[in-house]
């Protein structure tokens, strides 16, 4: 029922409602910067995460669950908690922001805009990419590497041929659920999105402060549609490399 009402409501407004993020240029550049910024934080996180947790994985030394633990904690925050710590870091009062200050350079912030959002964003997405490719690494058959050696291969072909090659299916599902994460976040962009917007900071302004709920219903639907795709995509890539191996 409530996704029922939330397909109808726009239709109260006008057909056109539906594609509101389309022609309005406030809620299409909201939805650009949606998605540059969800692109940006899945690739960063992918390339960091995979190289942490494939290191933790294969180099085994004292206290390395502890230092797994630790760097995968912020799983446990919740987005305006994350907000909270990249204000602290990086906001008029943060450490960035005295450090400047002290250098002669000026209060130097970043939380209030998309170089913020982007680090608290990669701070909550590293994590799940972390364990994930930590649990991968660990599963994988080491007599692939070891076989590829035996033929005289060394470096980036042992990378190319073995490492990205078994985890395929693992990078195409943490994509997937990393992008629509950071696509939907809501607590950390409304801690921190004041100079810069974001599709659910839209959608929770056209309801809230507007009560304009047509058009925030439109732009849920617009939201939900490309999560959907990317996740749909993603099972479907998953599916063609499982279908290849």
């Amino acid at each position: 029922m409530p996704a029922a009402r939330l397909i109808a409501l726009p239709a109260e407004k006008g057909w056109q409602t539906y594609f509101a993020v389309l022609t309005d240029s406030h809620y299409w550049w909201s939805l650009v910067n949606t998605l540059l910024l969800s692109a940006t934080v899945t690739v960063v996180t992918l390339v960091l995460g995979a190289a942490v947790g494939i290191f933790l994985a294969r180099t085994p030394f004292v206290g390395n669950r502890i230092l797994l633990g630790i760097l995968t904690l912020p799983l446990s925050f919740p987005g305006v908690i994350i907000g909270f710590f990249m204000i602290l870091l990086g906001g008029r009062q943060g450490l960035i922001a005295q450090v400047s200050d002290d250098l002669g350079l000026g209060r130097v912030t970043l939380a209030y805009g998309l170089p913020g959002l982007f680090l608290a964003y990669l701070y909550f997405s590293l994590p799940r990419a972390i364990s994930t490719y930590h649990a991968a690494a660990q599963a994988m058959d080491p007599a692939l590497e070891e076989a590829a050696c035996s033929l005289g291969a060394q470096g980036w072909p042992i990378v190319r041929d073995v490492w990205i090659a078994e985890l395929a299916p693992t990078t195409l599902a943490c994509a997937a659920v990393i992008f629509a994460t950071a696509m939907g976040a809501f607590g950390t962009a409304f801690t921190l999105a004041s100079k810069v917007e974001v599709l659910p900071i839209s959608i929770y302004n056209a309801f809230t402060n507007y009560a304009d709920f047509a058009t925030a219903a439109a732009l849920s639907l617009s939201l939900g549609l490309v999560t959907w795709f990317v996740l749909f995509l993603g099972r479907k890539l998953d599916a063609s490399v499982m279908e290849t191996r």
